[in-house]
């Protein structure tokens, strides 16, 4: 069991209780001395963790990009497919097909999916309608649903360059910030942009964050993936709560998060499925960047939906600890969302527990859910204090 100690990074718990009273925790500590409570729920032979936090989605889309996969694995750069109107692109014209009901139902069955990895809180980018209409109708989806997960809305307007503005480049941008960005204001809680080669430029995506804080939103952005921009050192600057990607940061862009407090996100499965180099990250540790972990689950670079899974990525193909990772996907994720109440259990946190058991044959050890790659799934999930998963009947028994 996993527990905001003040001892160091991540408190370890064994025999322990989690208490939940109105949506709160009551209490945390050893099994013997909780209180009485009138229903009980069993947590033998697993890991209790804080809720986990996927803090970089992009789970709002319709249509496929299966054929873009087969594209690349014969060779093909995802550069090279954006850059001739596929990637991003088809998804957007797909999504932008789409109804309200089906984009509804594709969201509610992967959160659904999140959930029973032990995923309570998933942050989900617009960034598929490139359009004033499409961008904030995707917004009103994940503010007014009835979600598996707690959805924490992000603005991604500028994702790529839309059709309808190809040669047009300050057209897409001021549309972005003189028409999306106060509608988005009341409807997201951050502001992102894809900085990079294919995407916007350094000057571009300054703007666009400068705007969007001005509006009220944190800022966040996707930088120093394919190229360096030095993107990473400019949202920094600008007080961004997290700089994503990472691959080709340079070191004056390391200092800057450092300083700043910028959270470093970790995309293992998008540095995988694009065969890429990993980021600096003994540099960012030794600098003092907090690092999460999250998906990037998105149907073109990196489909992937197990947030335990990019965990054992994290280590083996960036070179992470298991307490690092783990940090990467609860407390850390949190203050990449600037939700400080997240991923941690203890006073003053949000009431999200998972409980999880270890492959057969393994002990009931935090190392041992990050050892294996893939395969687990949540036993009982408990959100805002009441379980909403309980796959074996833990509850009463």
């Amino acid at each position: 069991m996993s527990q905001d100690t003040g001892e160091g990074p991540l408190g370890i718990l064994k025999g322990a209780a989690v208490g939940f009273s109105g949506g709160e925790v009551c209490y945390i500590g050893p099994a013997q001395n909780a209180p009485g409570a009138p229903r009980i729920l069993s947590a033998k032979g697993c890991v209790g963790l804080p809720g986990l936090v996927d803090c970089h989605t992009h789970t709002l889309f319709a249509g496929s990009r299966a054929e873009e996969f087969s594209k690349r694995l014969a060779g093909a750069s995802y550069s090279e497919i954006l850059e001739g109107g596929g990637g991003i692109l088809s998804t957007v014209a797909a999504t932008r097909a789409a109804g309200n009901a089906e984009l509804s139902a594709l969201l509610s069955a992967r959160l659904q999916g999140f959930l029973a990895c032990g995923v309570t809180t998933v942050e989900v980018k617009t960034g598929y309608g490139l359009s004033a209409d499409h961008e904030i109708r995707m917004l009103s989806l994940l503010k007014q649903g009835s979600w598996p997960t707690q959805v924490v809305p992000t603005f991604l307007g500028a994702h790529a360059l839309p059709p309808e503005f190809q040669g047009d480049r300050a057209g897409y941008v001021d549309c972005v910030i003189e028409q999306m960005l106060p509608l988005a204001a009341g409807l997201a809680e951050s502001v992102d942009v894809y900085c990079d080669r294919g995407a916007f430029t350094l000057e571009e995506a300054e703007r666009i964050l400068r705007a969007g804080i001005g509006h009220g939103l944190q800022g966040r952005i996707h930088a120093e993936q394919v190229e360096y921009t030095g993107s990473a050192a400019m949202a920094a600057g600008l007080g961004c709560r997290s700089a994503d990607h990472l691959e080709r940061i340079d070191a004056a862009g390391i200092d800057a998060l450092a300083q700043a407090g910028t959270v470093g996100v970790m995309l293992p499965g998008a540095m995988m499925y694009l065969r890429d180099e990993s980021p600096p990250v003994g540099a960012l540790l030794e600098a003092g960047v907090s690092l999460a972990v999250a998906t990037d689950f998105n149907p073109g670079s990196s489909p992937v939906r197990d947030l335990l899974a990019c965990a054992t990525l994290s280590c083996l193909i960036m070179g992470l600890s298991v307490e690092q990772a783990l940090l990467g996907i609860t407390r850390h994720a949190g203050q990449a969302l600037g939700r400080g109440e997240l991923g941690w259990l203890g006073t003053g946190s949000a009431a999200d527990l998972v409980l999880i058991a270890p492959p057969p044959g393994e002990p009931v050890r935090s190392d041992s859910l990050v050892q294996y790659l893939g395969g687990h799934r949540a036993c009982v999930v408990v959100r805002k204090g009441a379980v909403v998963l309980d796959t074996d009947n833990r509850l009463g028994s």
